[in-house]
């Protein structure tokens, strides 16, 4: 298949990749845009994954104040360069994070903040309940296990599903950001406040 100008052109304005990658890309999808994208994604966070060892001391603290003002956020989101964290696409990104962790009320960052003790705690009221509805023992930890990837999943911001877009994660939104930026891209903490809460988190 033909790789024209303009398939090149619609790649580069989705991706924000050079002319020539984009060119390779579409040549390896064999023109499709949607392959083509999966493709760019798949060798830049390969290539990208090397750089996760750099300093990322710029970034923003974004805000958000809920309509009401009910509840606020503060986060923290770091990259290598102030270029980048000036761009559209980074401040937009920082926004809908922030913007997440007011509808979503995560209490960490990521699985591996999760304190050992709340883990086993967690692990452990899983175990009794399974126990008490009868489950055989044998699969009790195989259900523990379960039900606390669910428990990730909804504690920890890294791996909400994204508020905008349910089919994607605050994980694949930084991904794709990393992959777009070139620069290693990480959120390092947020604090979030709730009217009338006596210790906000």
């Amino acid at each position: 298949m033909e790789i024209t100008a303009e398939l090149v052109k619609k790649l580069r304005e989705k991706t924000g990749v050079g002319l020539m990658d984009c060119k390779e890309a579409l040549k390896h999808a064999e023109g499709d845009i949607e392959k083509a994208v999966e493709y760019l994604r798949e060798k830049g966070l390969a290539k990208l994954q090397k750089r996760m060892g750099r300093v990322a001391s710029e970034g923003v603290i974004a805000s958000y104040i809920h309509t009401g003002g009910k509840i606020g956020v503060m986060v923290e989101i770091n990259c290598e360069t102030d270029f980048v964290a000036n761009t559209k696409d980074f401040q937009g990104a920082a926004r809908d994070i922030a913007m997440q962790i007011a509808a979503s009320n995560p209490l960490y960052v990521r699985r591996e903040d999760v304190p050992e003790e709340a883990k086993e705690k967690e692990k452990h009221i899983y175990r009794v309940q399974a126990l008490e509805s009868g489950k055989p023992e044998k699969i009790i930890d195989k259900i523990a296990e379960g039900k606390m990837e669910k428990f990730f999943q909804e504690v920890c911001l890294m791996e909400q599903s994204f508020i905008k877009n349910p089919d994607i994660t605050i994980k694949n939104i930084l991904d794709e950001l990393l992959v777009k930026m070139g620069e290693k891209i990480l959120i390092k903490r947020f604090v979030r406040f709730q009217l009338g809460e006596t210790n906000a988190e």
